[in-house]
């Protein structure tokens, strides 16, 4: 459906008309700096443009006071000392006879976006405006803040278009205090900010941007405060805060990110709602800095993969405290996190461990270290993915009129020469046949064309009996054409090859294991968890924190013999697996899989959003003890899986 961008000339106008340090950082070059990077990387021409309209004064009222709105009103005809005085009036303001209808218009916009995303005209968009607004109040300007832009359309949203679940993401460095105000005490509104606190030293020096504030009456649960208490947070910070706080209760009902981090934090939003996501423009004075997320943002919006994450995967003591005790305050609103242990992670067996003891390897043997050590060096390296030609391509060895694909998906006929797939089959038995044959000819063509970044990602089948087989040669080709580190997520009856080298450039997750066993650091098994709630504690708590700790350049999906999972679980294990390694996925299925879970993937892999997960659940009692017994084996080495700060070296 795309992606719109909203914007309107009119919202440089406004600009500060006296000397003010603090307020001087709110100028119209923070759009113009950004639309132009758009223009340069030809990414405004892929969007489909929308000029901003203005709010009406109904609109505006829906989260604003009668006698508020007419007091912007009348600065349209206020001289300039007259401006200054009632800037005065509020915290960090300013007023221009412009600034009722760049506020107006920034409000719309934002309007526009809702409305073209619930009517399904565009499936995501951003709202690119100034003045900002997620400081602004029922009855006062605040923080550059004119009109709550986003509180308008969320209040939009639920009286226009009958929404009962929004979720409000607030990234910005300082905590949007206003939409927190207006939505505390309504449970249709989640409220998610994480912000620059300092322990309350830092502005807006409120109280209520702690942790503890967690909203009131009806609402309690529905603020969520993560509260940065030092400088220097970094993308391992906020992708930790992501996995382990947002997204849980997502599905349930001075900072140093990177602009690539932004790029990663959306594609992670992307995967709830059905993919509709409302982007709008709050605060960020570096115009640099800016423009490079806004353009990251726009990006992942319009389904391009995400780029590598700089930087060590490590999130830090400050960043781990201030977490945990977001968790802490949450948990007693959220089902999801009173089942989590939110204080120290047991480090003693289950019944899940092998025979009941924990894994001899991995408290630090010889073969561990050395692993450890070879993966740190190859994170020193990082290897960046070309821009491919074809973002997503699918080879299979019969075709199926059934089968449903984007219309720029393509459909692989070609095969890898048929000596070098007879050479590769060699060592196995199973792909003798011409069958498996014909489909690793396939398979080998398209992860050539992956490792050569003419593919972005692809699909691969097999037959079942060759499912084991095709894998161990997709590995072992990847890791000697190209490809860094490979991470395999296997599901089903598919046993890590016993020769394969514990080296640290390969990490292997098999969900469906018979036990929960971490049999070293590279190489963990789970047993499928039985509901809803159980698959998404284990993506989240789980899978991907090892994945983005690992940093691969190639990921493996493998859905072999009795995997057991459902078309829209594997969808979001995919969509979510999407954002490593330059969205370089590739899944392999078996031949008689069904055409559907074939086009649900195809897409998915080429940046839909994947299907809802249906009603939501909690996890089993068996998959929360398995979870939390692998976390506490796999901790010390894994940090991005910690939630704990006292588990930080």
């Amino acid at each position: 459906m795309g992606t719109a961008l909203v914007y309107h000339e009119d919202m440089t106008a406004t600009r500060l008309l006296w000397d003010d340090p603090e307020c001087e950082i709110e100028r119209p070059e923070r759009l113009t700096a950004a639309l132009d990077r758009l223009r340069q990387r030809g990414l405004e021409q892929r969007c489909l443009r929308l000029s901003a309209r203005e709010a009406s004064e109904e609109e505006l009222g829906l989260v604003h006071s009668p006698e508020y709105v007419s007091l912007v009103r009348e600065t349209q005809v206020l001289g300039k000392e007259e401006l200054q005085a009632l800037s005065g009036q509020f915290d960090a303001i300013y007023f221009h006879p412009s600034t009722f209808h760049c506020a107006r218009l920034a409000a719309g916009a934002g309007l526009q976006l809702v409305d073209a995303v619930l009517t399904g005209a565009v499936q995501n968009g951003l709202a690119l405006v100034r003045p900002p607004g997620h400081h602004s109040q029922r009855a006062a300007a605040n923080g550059f803040c004119v009109f709550n832009n986003v509180a308008i359309a969320a209040a939009h949203a639920k009286q226009k278009h009958g929404l009962h679940r929004i979720l409000v993401v607030d990234w910005d460095v300082h905590h949007g205090q206003g939409i927190q105000y207006l939505f505390e005490d309504d449970p249709s509104v989640l409220y998610f900010s994480w912000h620059r606190y300092e322990h309350g030293r830092f502005w807006p020096f409120l109280r209520e941007s702690d942790a503890d504030a967690v909203g009131r009456g009806q609402g309690l649960g529905f603020t969520v405060n993560l509260p940065w208490n030092q400088v220097g947070m970094g993308n391992a910070d906020y992708v930790a805060a992501f996995l382990h706080l947002l997204l849980p209760l997502a599905f349930e009902g001075q900072m140093q990110a990177t602009p690539e981090c932004f790029a990663h934090l959306t594609q992670l939003l992307q995967v709830l709602a059905g993919g509709r996501v409302c982007a709008v423009l709050e605060g960020g004075y570096h115009l640099e800095s800016l423009a490079e997320s806004v353009c990251m943002t726009v990006q992942t919006l319009l389904g391009d993969p995400a780029p590598p994450l700089s930087g060590p995967m490590v999130p830090c003591q400050s960043a781990l405290e201030s977490i945990q005790s977001a968790r802490a305050a949450q948990a007693p609103h959220w089902k999801s996190l009173q089942q989590q242990d939110v204080t120290a992670v047991p480090m003693s067996p289950s019944s899940h461990s092998p025979e009941g003891r924990p894994p001899p390897l991995l408290p630090g043997g010889p073969v561990c270290k050395a692993a450890a050590s070879a993966l740190s060096s190859l994170l020193d390296q990082p290897c960046l993915c070309p821009a491919p030609s074809v973002r997503t391509a699918v080879a299979l060895t019969t075709p199926d009129i059934t089968l449903v694909l984007p219309p720029d998906v393509i459909q692989q006929e070609a095969s890898a020469l048929r000596e070098e797939t007879e050479a590769w089959a060699r060592p196995h038995e199973s792909l003798a046949r011409e069958e498996a044959l014909t489909a690793l000819g396939k398979l080998l063509y398209l992860l050539d064309g992956m490792l050569d970044g003419q593919v972005n990602s692809g699909i691969a089948a097999t037959p079942a009996s060759a499912a084991a087989a095709t894998l161990d040669v997709a590995v072992r080709r990847g890791l000697s054409h190209g490809a860094q580190r490979l991470l395999c997520v296997a599901l089903g009856q598919l046993d890590r090859p016993p020769d394969l080298a514990h080296d640290g450039r390969s990490l292997w997750l098999n969900i469906r294991g018979k036990e929960a066993a971490a049999l070293s650091m590279f190489h963990v098994s789970t047993p499928l968890p039985v509901m809803t709630g159980g698959f998404l504690s284990c993506v989240l708590g789980l899978v991907l924190p090892l994945a983005y700790g690992f940093q691969p350049d190639l990921v493996l999906v493998a859905l072999g013999p009795g995997h057991g999972l459902q078309g829209p679980h594997a969808a979001l294990l995919a969509a979510m697996l999407r954002g490593l390694a330059g969205g370089r996925v590739l899944a392999l299925l078996e031949e008689d899989s069904t055409p559907q879970l074939a086009g649900i993937l195809a897409r998915v892999l080429n940046g839909e959003a994947p299907p809802s997960l249906g009603p939501s659940s909690v996890a089993s009692p068996e998959d929360v003890q398995a979870l939390m017994y692998l976390r506490g084996q796999l901790e010390p080495q894994w940090k991005m899986l910690q939630c704990h700060p006292h588990l930080v070296a």
